[in-house]
């Protein structure tokens, strides 16, 4: 069936959009492999890439310097690129998905509640039970963050604001006062959760092995395959809930499966490197701005762009104040805190 003399015009501006996005997209996984090898290859000892070559694919031998570089490759630095990589696109996508079910520009994953419930349980896991290795308490991490997000959601789901995304903010806001306020008790009385937690609190990609990251891995790949399946639906969800209800879908189910995709990613991402704030929030508009308001396009770039971010950031991290680092999440910190000042500045000068 030939197309008009008016369709084409839209036919083929529908396939500029679609090229510029797959280029787009392209160029952003060119950016992560060159940001991959930079990280390692950078850190209180710089390694040429023949040293990182070596570090990677070397057969070991008896040189006492050769050796050294293949434990810094393949024990700290590997393990801490794939750390920030999984963590990084596990934010994004659950940044862009927070935004699109609860329609809140500014909202970000610790919106649910993840990030104390994890704290929590950390704290309260050390206090209790001694555990001080990561992979002991990483466990614990992500199980905390999972009940605080089924708790917020299931306080939003009740009573006459049922399902209303202002109700799922005050109730994370609520659960999240809570559990700061219980993980500040636990922490004042017992000195090893308390010095555990200002390190777990600063956010970093640096000492978990790959016993801690294969697992978390898992739980971000389920959150990734249950958020990609919702992602028609969210587009449909952002025209409005009765728009939405009229073409066919079941909201109750496609948020729930939301909720559900958000609590995996950023449960996951929070056990295995503490809370990391404004990263979500920040990639999810970078990314609205690249690809437009369309999900399908919008979640994938959030993804990459968080992971991008988050290895920058370490990367930066290891050579502001070398020969030490600063954490990620610092990092992170204080470059999304003007971002967000300036997204809330733009909004008042909007509504000015």
């Amino acid at each position: 069936m030939s197309t008009t003399a008016v369709e084409r015009p839209a036919l083929r501006g529908t396939m500029d959009i679609r090229r510029r996005r797959v280029l787009g997209a392209g160029v952003l996984v060119v950016i992560l492999v060159v940001a991959g090898a930079l990280s390692l290859a950078v850190g209180a000892r710089a390694l040429s890439p023949a040293e990182v070559w070596h570090g990677l694919f070397a057969a070991p031998d008896s040189d006492r310097r050769l050796t050294e570089i293949r434990l810094i490759v393949q024990t700290v630095r590997v393990p801490r690129t794939v750390l920030a990589v999984v963590a990084g696109v596990a934010l994004g996508v659950g940044g862009a998905l927070i935004q699109g079910y609860t329609r809140n520009p500014i909202a970000d994953t610790g919106l649910l509640g993840v990030n104390s419930g994890a704290s929590f349980a950390v704290v309260s896991a050390i206090a209790l039970f001694g555990f001080t290795d990561p992979f002991q308490y990483v466990w614990f991490a992500f199980l905390g963050a999972a009940v605080a997000g089924v708790v917020v959601f299931g306080l939003a789901s009740i009573g006459r604001g049922a399902g209303n995304p202002l109700t799922l903010a005050l109730a994370g806001q609520g659960v999240t006062v809570f559990l700061a306020a219980m993980t500040t008790a636990v922490a004042m009385s017992d000195l090893k959760s308390l010095n555990a937690l200002r390190f777990w609190n600063a956010g970093s990609v640096a000492g978990v092995g790959f016993d801690v990251i294969w697992p978390v891995t898992g739980f971000v790949a389920a959150g990734l395959v249950s958020a990609l399946s919702t992602l028609p639906s969210l587009n449909l969800l952002n025209l409005g809930v009765d728009v939405a209800r009229g073409l066919g879908v079941n909201v109750a189910l496609s948020r729930t499966v939301g909720i559900v995709s958000i609590t995996l990613l950023a449960g996951a991402a929070t056990a295995a490197c503490g809370p990391i704030a404004f990263l979500g929030l920040m990639v999810a508009h970078v990314a609205r701005y690249l690809t437009g308001p369309d999900y399908r396009w919008l979640v994938p770039y959030a993804g990459l762009l968080g992971a991008v971010v988050l290895l920058v950031c370490d990367i930066v991290g290891r050579l502001v104040v070398r020969p030490g680092e600063l954490d990620a999440g610092v990092v992170v910190a204080l470059l999304g805190a003007p971002f967000f000042a300036a997204l809330v500045w733009r909004g008042k000068f909007k509504n000015a």
